[in-house]
């Protein structure tokens, strides 16, 4: 993990303002879900990408009755009719 240079502040609410540059290097823009994660003493942020509820994988995944599932497991349920 690199370090940006970068200090903030949490406020009483608990946020932090990523900066403008780090937001456009990641392509995150305003209403896009960012996803929280712990990795011993490290907290990291992603922007969100949605996984399978079966395998994890986050290729080809679609959204089916509330659920996201991608296109592997789809077929292999499928076949199981």
């Amino acid at each position: 993990m690199k370090p940006a240079g970068v200090v903030r502040k949490v406020d009483q609410l608990g946020r932090i303002v990523l900066p403008k540059s780090l937001r456009k290097r990641y392509q995150m823009n305003e209403g896009d879900p960012v996803e929280i994660l712990v990795q011993g003493d490290h907290i990291i942020l992603e922007r969100y990408r949605p996984r399978c509820v079966f395998c994890s994988s986050m290729e080809d995944v679609g959204e089916f009755k509330d659920r996201y599932v991608c296109a592997s497991c789809q077929s292999e349920m499928k076949s199981m009719l």
